[in-house]
């Protein structure tokens, strides 16, 4: 780590607290407006809130370029940092598109340096899978996937529905995340990365502490972090724990 790094990259996965991260990091004013520009599912969204024209789309000439160019200046958000969220299930797709514009590079950090600069790495992650996995089954059932602090709904993707406990629902879910997990480790193993590793929990119960250690990894200053307070709510309460350990007692039942 001997350059000043022009980009990070939070590796997270889903309902790891990913959007809370991002919230106090933009909320610094020192690193960038971090978003999930790869999402596979949201590249036309971004395509169209750019402003791209409509003869620029997915696999046309040009794209991947006037795409890049516009996610750099989106995710540094008038900071000297580029701030990206990534999920393990889009590097693959990421690193196609930055293989197209930048041929020959010898190996995936060095394909990201060339399109982002300098560049570290956060893993955020979740101690407790049970926890997220019925966070994500719960978002999934209600449609609601964010509230402000205020209780204002920040994010809806579907209308609303009553949750109701799906063993098998979170059983899978429980799988894929610690299939994500694992995917990220084994990529940094493979690429010699050495990330900041950040637990959701210490997140939520020491936000200032973990933005402050965030903002020293990137070498900004980490009093930055001082007087944040968080863009979302939490979601989770009695039910989601009741969910949590009704999952835990059947599937020791089953086991």
């Amino acid at each position: 780590m001997t350059e000043r790094p022009a980009a990070y990259i939070l590796c997270g996965t889903p309902r790891s607290g990913s959007t809370l991260l991002c919230g106090y990091l933009a909320a610094t004013g020192v690193a960038g407006a971090p978003d999930s520009f790869f999402r596979t599912q949201s590249v036309d969204f971004w395509a169209q809130d750019w402003g791209l024209p409509e003869t620029l789309r997915p696999g046309a000439a040009g794209f991947d370029r006037a795409y890049l160019d516009a996610a750099l200046v989106e995710g540094r958000g008038g900071t000297p940092v580029f701030g990206l969220r990534l999920m393990r299930e889009n590097l693959g797709d990421m690193l196609t598109m930055l293989d197209h514009l930048y041929p020959g590079s010898p190996g995936d950090t060095a394909l990201i340096e060339a399109a982002f600069g300098p560049t570290r790495y956060l893993h955020l992650r979740r101690r407790d899978k049970v926890a997220q996995a019925v966070s994500r089954v719960r978002a999934e059932q209600s449609g609601l996937w964010h509230l402000a602090p205020d209780g204002r709904e920040i994010e809806r993707l579907a209308p609303h529905r009553d949750p109701v406990y799906d063993f098998a629902a979170i059983d899978t879910q429980v799988r894929a995340l610690e299939t994500y997990e694992a995917g990220w480790t084994k990529w940094f193993v493979a690429q010699d990365i050495p990330p900041l590793v950040i637990d959701y929990e210490d997140l939520a119960d020491t936000p200032i502490e973990v933005v402050s250690a965030v903002l020293a990894h990137l070498e900004q200053d980490p009093d930055r972090a001082q007087g944040l307070t968080p863009a979302v709510a939490k979601l989770s309460g009695a039910e989601s724990r009741d969910w949590a350990q009704r999952y835990r007692t059947q599937r020791e039942g089953s086991a």
